[in-house]
């Protein structure tokens, strides 16, 4: 591969850990392998990974903490969670904390690879990053990267919002054309200061400039 995708695995089996080891090199993956959640945690936050391979019951750090943490703050790298807790309700909680793919231990090999493939293929599908005034805007996650390399997390009506501005970012929007394209529930246009308020306090005034008489388009791009 010309670039060499990266996985963090997170297991604290030695022998498993190993053998993932060798399997996903053997891939042509580089990998970085810790046995427990709080490197798990350092690593996941100090280094981009492509994708990240959890163990759930982890000393130190539990995974599926280890995976909320790491959301919160920004981490986007799909997740897959290896674990011998695989009923429908684990799942669930497994997906509910974030992660993309959920595979009970014991595992098929072959099975485990193909979903890694499938993670990958999913995550560049919907990885849509775009420039917005003092960073970018990763509308997966909803996050917005600052040039400085903070993290700061939008909800969804403030990234709906950004993101509709940003795909435009010359035309000026009226407040009824954000409603119905961003706020489709709501009845007031008044919704629509109210975001922008939020999201300038999050991201500063000049983040969504006002045309006065007209509406709102996206602050200027460095």
């Amino acid at each position: 591969m010309s670039d060499t995708l990266s996985v963090l695995v997170v297991e604290d089996d030695p022998a498993l850990a190993s053998m993932l080891r060798e399997l996903l090199e053997g891939e042509g993956y580089a990998v970085v392998a810790v046995h427990d959640g709080q490197r798990g945690l350092h690593e996941g936050l100090t280094r981009r990974f492509d994708i990240l391979l959890l163990d759930r019951g982890l000393p130190a750090l539990d995974g599926l903490d280890l995976l909320g943490r790491l959301r919160a703050k920004g981490v986007t790298a799909p997740a897959l969670i290896l674990s011998a807790l695989s009923n429908p309700a684990d799942r669930v909680e497994g997906l509910d904390m974030g992660a993309e793919d959920y595979l009970g231990k014991p595992f098929d090999i072959d099975e485990l690879l193909a979903r890694l493939r499938s993670l990958l293929r999913r995550h560049a599908a919907v990885s849509d990053a775009v420039r917005v005034p003092g960073g970018l805007l990763e509308s997966a996650s909803r996050t917005v990267t600052l040039d400085g390399g903070a993290v700061v997390v939008l909800s969804e009506r403030e990234c709906g919002l950004l993101a509709h501005l940003a795909r435009s970012p010359r035309q000026i929007f009226n407040r009824q054309a954000l409603v119905d394209s961003v706020f489709t529930e709501a009845d007031d246009e008044g919704v629509v200061d109210t975001y922008v308020h939020y999201l300038r306090k999050k991201l500063g005034r000049s983040c969504v400039v006002t045309v006065r008489g007209v509406g709102y388009r996206l602050g200027p791009l460095a």
